[in-house]
């Protein structure tokens, strides 16, 4: 019969309990009023029926210091219905005696906002930990209802570090550097850890250690993927959160500064239980080393302050063409190789009026993989020829650039032949572009003539009637006289 009683009182808490977790989705549960200095106060966030996905950093209170957030979950199968909740649990430590003031507040759980209307709370001198008086309950030696301890936590020992690293210690003006960023755990490493917030802090990374004097191709890195690495003699875990490549500008150096990365890090249960949380999360921020690159100038040339750095070859769109005199035709001259893609320039035109051509169209494709930029630059030139010749395009076109592998400028140089036959098309050329010259200029300085021919004339004209005036104007007055 007791036990009767005690399964519908169950039944009947239960239910009441899914009915007020599903009226309410989202709750934040204030700790007392009033708390000791051995004590803790504690603001509770409960979400009915789903996981926590993302919340807002828990207030600070002053005179308290947090301590940390331990997680919970519990779940509930009434009549066939299920029903779940989770919590997390921000602990606050009080500093010292006193009234203190916790202010409305507003969080975005799961992306949903919930407010709280805050209290003042008020710290007392410590005082021994006393159990609740309470009646016995018969599901206390079940649940574990009769322990009223916390629960002790410690931190384990960990494993683990966040580096910056380079792939060159010295470069030459616009040579690239490749920089990534990676947080590092052993194999053997035992603390528990997972990533903060990750986009927020790469960004306020970013701001810190992105230099002004240096070109960026971001590898835009969107989702952080273990990776398995060994150095040191050991097994390592890499994350990498960034990755980029810097061209720089001028000589001089490139500094990058030490910089903070925070990960969660739970602190582990010295007595685990079957029920409550077995872990509390806290935070550890690890720092990288300083970096600095040398940047060495470009020797003398005087094209030094133009010419592309990297390492290129050069593809053409044809070697061997033959084409009638005054036809059109497309030749591609393509930059190929690694290095700063997007500050490729157009090759040096020679003997720019035998080929009758234009500004060239462009076509540009980057490729970021690998710790290196590569890809390549195309420039399309519409040109024609109008004498019956062997055309070789080495003499037209050429590309200067500098090796840093070598050390020395090099050129790309066409290898592509032109082979123009039929009548010659210069006299056409002359006389659709526009005879002009000469004969515009002839007409142009004739009516210069004639212009300053009515100039003089009318120039004296006005001349000739002013003294006029000025004459019948003294003859009026001596008359007068």
């Amino acid at each position: 019969m007791f036990s009767t009683i005690n399964r519908v009182l169950f039944v009947s808490l239960a239910c009441l309990f899914s009915l007020t977790a599903r009226a309410q989705d989202i709750s934040i549960e204030l700790g007392e009023s009033e708390v000791a200095l051995n004590e803790t106060f504690t603001i509770k966030v409960t979400v009915s029926g789903e996981k926590i996905r993302s919340y807002d950093q828990l207030p600070e209170i002053s005179g308290f210091q947090k301590q940390g957030v331990s997680q919970s979950s519990s779940m509930n199968i009434v009549n066939g219905q299920m029903s779940s909740t989770n919590s997390i649990i921000q602990y606050y430590k009080p500093i010292r005696k006193g009234q203190f003031t916790l202010p409305n507040f507003t969080l975005s759980v799961n992306e949903k906002s919930v407010s709280s209307p805050g209290k003042t709370i008020t710290v007392v001198d410590a005082r021994a930990s006393a159990r609740n008086n309470r009646a016995l309950d018969p599901f206390d030696d079940l649940f574990g209802g009769n322990n009223s301890e916390e629960p002790e936590y410690v931190e384990v020992e960990d494993d683990a570090f966040f580096s910056l690293s380079v792939d060159k210690e010295e470069v030459y003006v616009g040579e690239g550097f490749n920089v990534s960023l990676a947080f590092y755990m052993s194999e053997s490493n035992q603390a528990p850890f997972n990533f903060h917030e990750p986009g927020k802090q790469l960004e306020r990374i970013i701001n810190e250690i992105k230099p002004g004097n240096a070109w960026e191709e971001n590898f835009n890195i969107t989702s952080i993927q273990p990776e398995r690495v060994e150095f040191g003699g050991k097994q390592w875990t890499k994350y990498k959160v960034y990755e980029a490549s810097f061209f720089p500008f001028n000589a001089g150096s490139v500094d990058f500064p030490s910089v903070g990365w925070e990960m969660i890090k739970y602190r582990i249960a010295k007595n685990p239980s079957f029920f409550g949380s077995n872990r509390l999360q806290d935070f550890k921020t690890f720092y990288s080393q300083p970096k600095s690159i040398q940047v060495n100038a470009l020797p003398p040339h005087p094209l030094k302050n133009e010419v592309s750095v990297g390492n290129y070859r050069l593809r053409e769109s044809f070697e061997q063409k033959e084409v009638q005199t005054g036809e059109g035709f497309t030749y591609d001259f393509t930059i190929i190789g690694e290095g700063n893609i997007s500050s490729i320039r157009p090759p040096r035109l020679k003997q720019r009026q035998k080929l009758n051509t234009f500004d060239p169209n462009e076509q540009l494709q980057i490729n970021r993989g690998r710790g290196k930029v590569t890809g390549m630059k195309e420039f399309g030139y519409f040109i024609t020829l109008n004498e019956q010749e062997e055309v070789a395009l080495k003499d037209h076109f050429e590309w200067i650039y500098f090796n840093p592998q070598l050390a020395r400028y090099d050129t790309l140089i066409p290898q592509a032949i032109v082979q123009v036959t039929g009548e010659s098309k210069i006299n056409q050329a002359i006389s659709s572009s526009r005879l002009g010259g000469l004969y515009d200029l002839i007409e142009v300085e004739d009516n210069k003539l004639l212009n300053q021919g009515y100039k003089y004339y009318f120039s004296a004209l006005i001349n000739g009637l002013l003294l006029l005036g000025v004459i019948l104007l003294g003859f009026l007055m001596f008359k007068k006289k």
